[in-house]
């Protein structure tokens, strides 16, 4: 999720890094070679980074027809991250099949036994990702916590919240923004947004279920307000969940059967493997609403610093998560937001709540199975109403 930077030559054409950049973290398998993210074609071949960040497609039955907008494809089918897909022969000699070849896998370093190195090293990767980010059109995805105030306090881009006028997310970024002395744009969400951009995010990501679209909603009315203020890039604090522990599942390992894992790194290792799906998701929401998404949080030099952290610097012995970031980047952050807790974009936002209560009102009653996700698909469907 870098700034959509396309690099031609040769007929390769990448977003995220320069084609000689790639070649070599090819020929290295190097998945952590210095970029925020990069995916496109190079050398024939149509390659994803270790992490997803960067979306690609390719038509499902020819490699060679490929695009980072699905719905330029007739049948899209995506890239795998740190994966290389080209055309291969099958048994007969046929040039259809797709071969995906794994290239490069995200690295599992022994912790750094020095705490203080580690939360050291964490600063020092945060502070260059950030301020290395360009801010010419860029406004910042605020929701006054860590992750976002990481961004904010070092970026001089506006801020934008977007919850409903009571959610958890408008009251903290407002605390937040204060306490950094910026100004906030407020989005204020109402009943007839969720309407109307149900269907719109559902078309971008290609997903209709209940825990997609509100995540992805509050993130698309925000990038859609910035972009019509004229921002075409947005900075997002994805990744720092899954990179520094920010999960109830991660925190309770192995107690926790969302996760398999026996440890909190382990676990952490677990989550930090969904992220590719998530990410496509967020990509292709951001930029149908008008922006690209710059995720510094996600920038090489933090995957790796945050890869190295011991299981006390995710998780204390008290519970408390994203220790080291929190310890990282109070540097630049005021103790009362980098301490901060807050809750998941779709339940501090209010959309997931609001999303429930909307299906009810439509008839679409909690008895039923997955009644939300009916909802939405009555929207995307306008054909289905009354539960029916």
């Amino acid at each position: 999720m870098s700034d959509a930077r396309a690099f031609d030559a040769d007929g390769d054409r990448l977003r995220g890094a320069s084609p000689g950049r790639v070649r070599r973290a090819l020929a290295d398998g190097d998945p952590l070679p210095g970029t925020a993210g990069f995916a496109g074609s190079v050398d024939g071949r149509v390659v994803r980074d270790v992490l997803g960040r960067q979306p690609v497609f390719t038509e499902a039955e020819d490699p060679t027809a490929w695009s980072f907008d699905p719905a330029a494809l007739s049948d899209p089918d995506p890239v795998p991250a740190g994966h290389a897909r080209g055309p291969g022969e099958d048994e007969r000699g046929s040039d259809e099949r797709t071969d995906d070849e794994r290239v490069w896998s995200l690295p599992d370093p022994e912790p750094v036994s020095d705490d203080r190195a580690a939360v050291r090293a964490v600063r020092s990767a945060v502070r260059g990702a950030v301020d290395d980010t360009a801010t010419e059109g860029l406004a910042v995805a605020f929701s006054g916590g860590v992750d976002s105030a990481a961004l904010a306090a070092r970026l001089s881009a506006p801020l934008y919240v977007a919850g409903f006028p009571d959610s958890h997310d408008v009251e903290a970024a407002r605390s937040a923004a204060a306490k950094l002395d910026r100004p906030l744009e407020v989005v204020e969400i109402a009943h007839g947004d969720i309407e109307r951009a149900v269907p719109e995010v559902a078309a971008a990501t290609g997903l209709t279920n209940a825990m997609d679209v509100s995540i992805a909603l509050p993130l698309y009315l925000v990038a859609e307000r910035a972009a019509v203020d004229g921002y075409d890039r947005l900075a997002v604090g994805q990744g720092a969940d899954e990179l520094f522990g920010g999960y109830a599942k991660v925190a309770r390992a192995p107690e926790d059967e969302r996760v398999a894992a026996e440890t909190v790194r382990g676990a952490r290792r677990e989550v930090v493997g969904t992220l590719p799906d998530q990410l496509e998701r967020d990509v292709l929401a951001l930029r149908a609403a008008g922006v690209e998404p710059v995720a510094p949080l996600l920038d090489d030099r933090v995957v790796a610093a945050a890869l190295d952290l011991p299981g006390d610097l995710l998780v204390t012995e008290r519970g408390e998560r994203k220790w080291a970031l929190r310890l990282a980047v109070r540097e630049w952050v005021p103790d009362p937001v980098a301490f901060r807790e807050k809750k998941a974009v779709q339940y501090g936002s209010l959309v997931s709540r609001e999303l429930d209560r909307l299906a009810r009102q439509a008839g679409f009653k909690r008895r039923m199975d997955d009644h939300v996700g009916r909802y939405v698909d009555s929207l995307c469907r306008p054909t289905e109403r009354n539960g029916e």
